[in-house]
């Protein structure tokens, strides 16, 4: 049976927006824009000094930039774990191949 679709209402910033979604990801697209809102406010917070207004699409590019650095710095840290673990078990099978084999 194919997962069918349905449209969830998110709310960005205040403004809603309609997205067409898969049934068993509609809970990872609502934690998405939870955490889209979060850093767009963050970042509006931040720039409320005198003079200086972002605009709802300069906010979302900086937000979006932040979190693609984000993810690309726990990719980073995902190979460099893959690479510990890769050595980790070379060397557990170069201890397994000098242990001396037992009798039966």
């Amino acid at each position: 049976m194919a997962n069918s679709s349905n449209t969830l209402t998110v709310s960005i910033l205040d403004r809603d927006f309609r997205i067409n979604c898969p049934k068993d990801s509609q809970h990872e697209l609502t934690s998405a824009a939870q955490l889209l809102d979060e850093k767009m406010r963050e970042i509006r917070n931040a720039s409320n000094t005198p003079g200086q207004v972002l605009g709802i699409d300069r906010i979302a590019v900086i937000a979006a930039l932040n979190i693609a650095h984000q993810l690309q710095q726990l990719q980073g840290k995902q190979t460099q774990l893959s690479l510990e673990l890769e050595r980790i078990d070379e060397r557990l099978d170069e201890a397994l191949m000098l242990e001396p084999q037992l009798e039966l």
